[in-house]
């Protein structure tokens, strides 16, 4: 039975920590492409939140609702950009599908914390301050995520998103 077209609807979580490190892993079918954990709803109605914790948990290892990182550590930035899918991946979408709307998150971890990654998906991972991981990222939807991370931390002393 062949597999389901993807559907155009999906998540971007920025991992960070307190000091706005950003974690960025690398795709292992495109080398030298790196980014944040993305990936798409795995049926239409999936919501967002546990979109995004699936994915989290997926491509990095790290599990949201843990005592480590708290359910309330991944937050729905209420924001979302839509592109044009590369042409070398439309096929895995329905035909016709050109466009994406990418839904942002934002996930605070306490520190950079140890990562295993889906070796099918991502061959490495690295740990930069914020501007630094914002220049290397492929995208431009994650690079203006990462850069706004300073301006949406709150000032109520937990160093969570706004």
């Amino acid at each position: 039975m062949p597999k389901p077209p993807k559907i155009p609807e999906s998540v971007l979580v920025v991992i960070y920590t307190p000091e706005l490190d950003v974690l960025l892993i690398e795709r292992a079918d495109r080398p030298a492409l790196w980014q944040s954990v993305t990936g798409a709803r795995n049926y239409p109605d999936e919501p967002f939140a546990e979109t995004a914790a699936r994915e989290v948990a997926e491509e990095t290892g790290i599990i949201v609702g843990t005592q480590t990182v708290p359910r309330d550590a991944l937050v729905d930035l209420h924001h979302h950009v839509q592109f044009e899918i590369f042409p070398e991946w439309r096929h895995r979408y329905a035909e016709g599908v050109t466009i994406n709307t990418e839904h942002w998150f934002s996930l605070q971890v306490p520190h950079r914390l140890e990562v295993i990654l889906a070796p099918r998906e991502h061959t490495a991972h690295m740990w930069l301050p914020y501007e630094e991981a914002a220049a290397v990222c492929f995208s431009w939807s994650n690079r203006d995520a990462i850069l706004q991370l300073p301006e949406r931390v709150s000032g109520r002393g937990n160093g969570r998103l706004a």
